[in-house]
């Protein structure tokens, strides 16, 4: 006789419970802040932006952004460059150094996650995941919009 598959109701408890450890996980094996990982992928994704653009786009403060850029220029991940037109407007760009530590903090979270992956899941499961995404697409957009 074929087992049938058990469903589990969705609840948001559950669904936080399985993804927070994760996530906590991936946030151990970085060097730097979520935030400021954050403006990087940011400008790595849509180029130039000023602090105003950042702030709102990944949701903090202006007065964070400016401190979380004072910091990051400093380390040399991002530089300042002003605007053609507009002597009073500064963007900030992307470094080589920058682009550098957001590819090393995504390989650190990456390797640990692709290896648990395929240590701890069977094909099927694997396919179970893969289908997830999607859907867990949506609910990430809907988060991006608020």
């Amino acid at each position: 006789m074929k087992q049938q598959a058990v469903t589990t109701p969705l609840s948001t408890d559950a669904l936080l419970e399985v993804l927070f450890p994760i996530l906590r996980k991936l946030h151990a094996r970085r060097s730097i802040s979520s935030g400021k990982l954050a403006i990087l992928r940011h400008l790595a994704e849509h180029g130039r932006a000023t602090t105003a653009e950042l702030a709102s786009a990944i949701h903090v403060s202006p007065q964070g952004i400016s401190l979380a850029v004072r910091e990051m220029e400093a380390l040399g991940f991002l530089s300042r460059v002003q605007d053609d037109t507009d002597r009073r407007k500064m963007w900030l760009q992307l470094s080589a150094t920058g682009q550098q530590k957001l590819s090393e903090e995504s390989s650190a979270a990456h390797e640990w996650l692709d290896r648990a992956i395929s240590d701890r899941l069977t094909p099927e499961e694997q396919g179970l995941l893969g289908a997830a995404i999607p859907v867990l697409r949506i609910i990430g957009q809907e988060a991006e919009n608020v």
